[in-house]
């Protein structure tokens, strides 16, 4: 942030760094720079400062303490300094808002004209302004309240404070996603829209003060805070109210903020979110993250990180229900229906089955990466639960294909008069192949297999051949398949389990085609 322009009452003219300054505007600098801390700290200040320094021929700060404060107050807001040499000189410097400093100001009707044409000649441009003035009081009886004083109007000074490069993009990446952005700021409203409308922002013509907002009652703040982006002259009590609007929309909230005022509204939301530079300790204590380098960019990797973690949990999950519906079935249906192989599997079948199964949903899925139309989803309702029944219906219908699959090879190995171990192997085997066929399948709900096999996982190769090579140790070595109660098998019985398995699972791909072709419809 640098200080770019500045207005003088007494010239009633708006000058910079390319033009000659004037006596007025040194002064008006020197003023604004006692107005600011001894040792700054925020970004308008270490501005001011460092203008101080450029454009006075004698450095005072040395020889002037600080000997009485008002901190930032009032609505909307200003911050007073008393400073005194040793030789009793003394300077009472103010500076704010400049509604906040025309207020505690003697001027006249046509002064306050004047002010008010430089104030929108300034953040017309997009800079930030902060009137400044200067108090003279006798003797140390100070009164209670900075706005008791009656000061003398000086000026305004207007810093820009550059957006980043990269917001255009951010704001983008958020709406796509469906997510709201609002502002939420303590400077007047045609700053924040010349400066919104700059970066890209939406709904730089829904405007609402902090006043404005303070007056209204739950049930119309509850609709404005929804049809309204852009808030201007907040203070923490409406930026608490702000938050609390939200949520009684059932919004998930996130803040962001620097500063000490920010810090009951970042405790409310549902995520605070500090700046890690410039934010103040109360803002890092109140909030739930911190940004480091104070980055807006980083929220949308964190926000794409969530949803990928969220998805494929989700995937590991259907994965989970679908492929333990045809175990369960497979034991329990012969079994109960008592038809002539009774036992198709044996505890130490399920067992295999089971550390198959774990490192496939465990490893494979906590590595997939994040699909490409992740951050185009709407966000979920607050209220939405883990799985909503499509999904289950879908996971359940995966698994009864399956189940179906494995039932009508069941039945055409007793046709064909195979053995027991026979119709175990080859039950076993294809239930194995559904397993690699599932796996493949519900890496994503949305594009076809030959989209997710591009993916980079290596540990799906890893998983997938490492669950072949073993299965066929049990098939082929003695040892093994005798353990397992298994017959050799053909490569004509390999082919028949291949596709039964195949049939079984890939039926979904006819789902998410027809999917796709329907979100391509309601997207044009």
């Amino acid at each position: 942030m640098s200080l770019a322009q500045w207005y003088t009452l007494s010239d009633d003219s708006i000058a910079n760094d390319s033009t000659a300054i004037s006596e007025a505007s040194t002064a008006l600098i020197r003023l604004s720079m006692w107005a600011s801390e001894p040792i700054p700290f925020d970004a308008m200040e270490l501005a001011l400062h460092e203008a101080y320094g450029k454009i006075s021929p004698k450095d005072e700060r040395p020889d002037y303490k600080l000997s009485h404060e008002y901190p930032l107050g009032g609505k909307p807001p200003m911050m007073t300094h008393v400073f005194k040499d040793t030789k009793g000189n003394r300077i009472i410097a103010a500076k704010g808002a400049p509604e906040a400093i025309i207020a505690c100001s003697k001027l006249t009707a046509v002064e306050i004209k004047k002010i008010e044409t430089a104030m929108l000649t300034i953040t017309n441009e997009g800079f930030r302004i902060l009137g400044v003035g200067e108090a003279h009081i006798d003797g140390d009886n100070y009164p209670e309240t900075q706005q008791e004083f009656s000061f003398e109007f000086k000026g305004l000074v207007a810093f820009y404070d550059p957006p980043k490069a990269n917001i255009k993009s951010v704001f983008e990446t958020f709406y796509k996603a469906g997510i709201q952005v609002k502002i939420v700021t303590g400077d007047n409203a045609a700053t924040t829209a010349t400066i919104a409308k700059q970066i890209g922002f939406k709904g730089t013509e829904n405007i609402l003060n902090g006043d404005e907002l303070m007056a209204m009652d739950e049930a119309t703040l509850k609709v404005k805070v929804m049809e309204t982006a852009i808030f201007t002259r907040m203070f923490p009590e409406a930026k608490l109210k702000i938050i609390k609007a939200l949520k009684d929309n059932n919004q998930i909230v996130a803040m962001t903020g620097d500063g000490v005022n920010d810090g009951p509204a970042l405790k409310s939301a549902h995520i605070g979110i500090a700046m890690g530079k410039k934010g103040t300790e109360i803002a890092k204590q109140a909030a739930n993250l911190i940004l480091i380098d104070d980055d807006f960019s980083k929220m949308v990797d964190a926000i794409a990180m969530g949803r990928k973690i969220y998805i494929n949990l989700k995937k590991a999950i259907q994965y989970i229900i679908s492929i333990h519906i045809p175990i369960v079935l497979m034991v329990f249906i012969p079994l109960a229906l008592g038809w002539i192989y009774p036992t198709i599997f044996s505890p130490v079948h399920i067992i295999f089955l089971e550390i198959i199964m774990g490192p496939t949903c465990s490893i494979i899925y906590e590595n997939e990466p994040m699909e490409r139309n992740l951050m185009l989803e709407k966000p979920r309702p607050f209220t939405t639960t883990f799985f909503n029944l499509r999904e289950i219906t879908t996971s359940i219908v995966q698994g009864l294909f399956i189940t179906i699959g494995l039932l009508v090879l069941y039945q055409y190995c007793v046709d064909e008069n195979y053995s027991e171990k026979a119709t175990r192997t080859l039950i076993f085997l294809t239930l194995i192949l559904s397993n690699v066929f599932l796996t493949l399948a519900n890496r994503s709900f949305y594009y076809s297999i030959f989209t997710t096999i591009t993916y980079k996982n290596n540990l799906v190769t890893m998983i997938i051949g490492l669950t072949l090579f073993v299965t066929a140790l049990l098939l082929f070595v003695p040892v093994f398949s005798n353990f397992f109660m298994f017959e050799k098998v053909s490569l004509a019985q390999i082919g028949i389990c291949t596709a039964v398995g195949f049939v079984s699972v890939m039926w979904i791909e006819i789902y998410k085609i027809f999917k796709r072709r329907r979100d391509s419809v309601i997207n044009e």
